[in-house]
């Protein structure tokens, strides 16, 4: 098995806290300089992760977490959690957007209407995910927590949000640094 991405990526580091002690060969690529054109032969949607086992490839974090899911015989994500990875996903996404866009020389602190909806997406869905944990509802460490982690420790890590009024989410990173694998993976370390 082999797991094509870059260490600094939450997507990828969530495949890879999840692939755990599962043999296998990591591709670190820098994605926007070198590493550009493996990832053109890879992978056609032009994303990272992507996992390649056997003849199998594999372009997505979620779909590559529902693959090892099936293979390593869990019980597949309920409604609820697909849910907390759709919100997950959401503030993700936008934060690579606004990184992406500062990278790019834009001003994402300028009152344009595309920034302030990336802005609000993410800070309205970490309020969501703050009451979760205050709920109790990432208690377990699955596939579901692992990604909030990652999300949590990149958007620290990349300074990209206040956390004031969500300060659980810190906690909630805190709490989980200790968990195999996770400072095997961290972005710091890269």
């Amino acid at each position: 098995m082999k797991l094509i991405g870059s260490t600094t990526s939450p997507y990828v580091r969530r495949i890879r806290i999840l692939l755990d002690e599962e043999p296998h060969d990591f591709v670190n690529l820098n994605i926007y300089g070198e590493g550009r054109d493996e990832l053109r032969r890879s992978n056609p949607a032009l994303k990272i992760p992507m996992l390649v086992d056997g003849d199998q490839e594999i372009y997505d974090s979620r779909i590559i977490a529902r693959y090892l899911s099936a293979k390593q015989c869990r019980d597949p994500l309920t409604w609820n959690q697909e849910n907390q990875l759709t919100l997950i996903d959401a503030a993700n996404d936008s934060a690579v957007t606004l990184l992406l866009s500062e990278r790019s020389g834009l001003d994402t602190h300028a009152d344009v209407m595309f920034f302030n909806l990336q802005r609000e997406r993410i800070m309205t869905t970490l309020r969501t995910l703050a009451a979760m944990v205050k709920d109790g509802q990432f208690e377990r460490w699955n596939y579901p927590a692992i990604c909030l982690y990652c999300l949590v420790d990149w958007l620290d890590f990349r300074d990209l949000v206040s956390f004031d009024d969500v300060e659980i989410l810190l906690s909630f990173r805190d709490r989980h640094m200790d968990q195999h694998w996770v400072a095997k993976t961290d972005p710091r370390n890269s």
